[in-house]
């Protein structure tokens, strides 16, 4: 008799729009059972209702990655309704005003700080956790960088900043979780057209301080790259990937 594999459980960030979302509805596609976090319940019911009307199995759990009971509690529910965790994607971000950091309102640097690294690490931290103790042990988290992980924009020093920090996060995680099977992954993306992101499609302040319109990429070719991650097995690994609109303005960047 043939023996069907459990499906495997995936958690998402930021999942209520956006990458986070397209991220989410591919990895359905591809038979994960997917637990949907963000910091708005609408969304996520609502991408969780799609799911259960297509036979898929999604669930929705609003959840403030900067909070550390909100996180413990979403690893919970996570422990007591599935017993294991296989794959993160770390996802939820925000970005600041494009001003000169003098110019910036400190709350919005620890916005973003708070956000996008504090947030990132909670989310690792507890994935790692319970990872470390499943059985059997091991699984995968994609943290989701940046361009900025590379080089900055004008007046992007705390998303920048943040960036970088995940970097270093993303690498730590690789080498710290080599002894449990688990890996980490860095995707860096470049001008994926999303909710936030369309703005860019008016013009974005260049490095020389012209004003200038750049190419954008459908956020579904992050979705496919993220699930070609994720198929992956923990014997291998994509420690870094850049996927970008081709002819934005990244490498010549300044």
């Amino acid at each position: 008799m043939t023996h069907t594999p459990s499906p495997q459980i995936a958690l998402v960030t930021g999942a209520g729009s956006g990458i986070g979302r397209a991220v989410a509805l591919g990895l359905l596609d591809d038979g994960w059972r997917v637990v949907l976090a963000g910091r708005r319940a609408e969304p996520l019911q609502t991408l969780a209702v799609e799911a259960e009307a297509r036979g898929q199995a999604a669930l929705a759990v609003p959840t403030d990655v900067t909070d550390p009971a909100s996180v413990e509690a979403l690893f919970g529910t996570i422990e007591k309704t599935f017993g294991r965790l296989d794959l993160l994607f770390n996802n939820a971000g925000v970005n600041a005003p494009a001003v000169p950091m003098d110019e910036l309102p400190l709350d919005k640097w620890f916005s973003v700080i708070n956000t996008n690294v504090t947030g990132v690490y909670l989310c690792a931290r507890a994935a790692f956790g319970l990872m470390r103790r499943q059985a059997p042990q091991g699984g995968r988290i994609i943290n989701n960088g940046s361009i900025s992980a590379h080089t900055p924009r004008p007046f992007s020093a705390p998303y920048t900043a943040s960036k970088h920090a995940v970097s270093g996060l993303t690498k730590a995680l690789a080498l710290d979780g080599r002894p449990f099977h688990i890996v980490a992954s860095q995707i860096d993306i470049g001008n994926a057209l999303t909710e936030l992101s369309e703005r860019m499609t008016r013009g974005v302040l260049q490095a020389n301080g012209t004003v200038a319109t750049e190419p954008m990429m459908d956020a579904r070719h992050v979705a496919d790259a993220v699930r070609h991650i994720a198929a992956l097995p923990l014997s291998t690994n994509v420690l870094n990937m850049t996927v970008m609109a081709s002819a934005m303005p990244f490498v010549g960047r300044g």
